[in-house]
């Protein structure tokens, strides 16, 4: 029962603080560049954990 009482802890409102201090922080300007970066450590790793990584720096290393 307990777990279904922290589920329901963040909300709306909370989600729109969070954005809100995040901009504050760093800057309109900031928030792309982090979310790009986001995106290629994501897209990273799951080629990593498929294994494709290694094949795209073999390829590289013969060009």
């Amino acid at each position: 029962m307990e777990a279904t009482v922290f589920m329901g802890i963040i909300g709306g409102q909370e989600i729109l603080l969070i954005a809100l201090v995040v901009i504050l922080l760093f800057g309109g300007r900031k928030i792309p560049e982090l979310m790009r970066g986001l995106g290629k450590g994501i897209s990273e790793f799951k080629k990593a954990s498929k294994g494709e990584y290694d094949d795209e720096k073999e390829k590289d290393k013969k060009e």
